[in-house]
């Protein structure tokens, strides 16, 4: 399984998305920091979640962390994530 593949089961699990979209970015940061031959280092998350309802954009980040710090371990470097409440 891809990691790109993980981090979308594991957020569609975590906080039932009404939707939910999982970007490997990793191309862009060639050379960089943290990138890696094969990619599967920087990712952009847009997820849309009940869960997120009357939380910050800190805590929603928060959660988020929590719920892919396994993806840290796995080789994610840098995760960009965009995490909204399905009224905003």
């Amino acid at each position: 399984m891809t990691l790109r593949d993980w981090i979308a089961e594991r957020l569609s699990r975590e906080f039932a998305p009404a939707s939910l979209s999982v970007e490997d970015e990793s191309s862009q940061h060639a050379g960089h920091s943290g990138w890696r031959e094969g990619g599967e280092t920087h990712f952009r998350i847009d997820v849309v979640s009940a869960a997120f309802v009357g939380k910050s954009r800190v805590e929603r980040h928060r959660l988020i962390n929590a719920a892919l710090a396994e993806a840290f371990g796995r080789g994610l470097h840098a995760l960009a994530i965009k995490a909204r409440a399905p009224d905003e």
